[in-house]
């Protein structure tokens, strides 16, 4: 008998987005000045409710950590999820050019789900027409294997990547 359901066979791509080892500070952080605080009143309270910070704080980042999944039928971002047919362009981002479409080419309705320790990220675009989002922006640590999963290419095999690297490449030379 097989453990694997037939959703889980056809699973192209599964990327669980977990945070930064940075960002483990922020719960420690706040554990620590709940520890601190109650202290004053009782050493031990104050470090039982230190540790009972932390550990709510730590069950909630691990609960709330994002999932892409793209399979035969759907693609899924986080609480997103949409039929593979509307999605359309698939374009995989790195470095500066990833900074321009989390910041100044990003559009305003545009669905994203975004992480400031990553530096990579993958535009879908939505080819929905009753859908007035025009493209989905995620963030993750496999751009390459993401967009290959969804038919994709990377930005720097694009014609305007091309472009682009060869515009650097001529400026480098003058």
């Amino acid at each position: 008998m097989s453990n694997t359901s037939p959703q889980a066979s056809n699973v192209l791509f599964r990327e669980k987005i977990w945070p930064s080892f940075g960002s483990w500070m922020w719960p420690l952080l706040i554990s620590l000045t709940a520890g601190i605080a109650i202290a004053p009143i009782s050493v031990p309270a104050g470090i039982v409710t230190g540790v009972a910070v932390l550990v709510a704080l730590a069950v909630i980042m691990i609960l709330r950590v994002p999932v892409i999944e793209v399979t035969n039928e759907t693609l899924t971002v986080g609480r997103a999820t949409i039929e593979r047919r509307f999605i359309g362009r698939v374009i995989g981002y790195r470095g500066e050019e990833a900074f321009k479409q989390r910041g100044q080419k990003l559009h305003g309705l545009a669905f994203m789900l975004l992480r400031g320790y990553l530096d990579a990220v993958v535009r879908m675009e939505v080819t929905d027409e009753r859908d007035a989002t025009p493209y989905w922006l995620t963030s993750t640590r496999r751009p390459e294997e993401l967009t290959a999963a969804l038919g994709g290419i990377m930005y720097e095999f694009t014609d305007e990547g091309r472009e682009v690297a060869a515009d650097e490449e001529h400026h480098q030379e003058s």
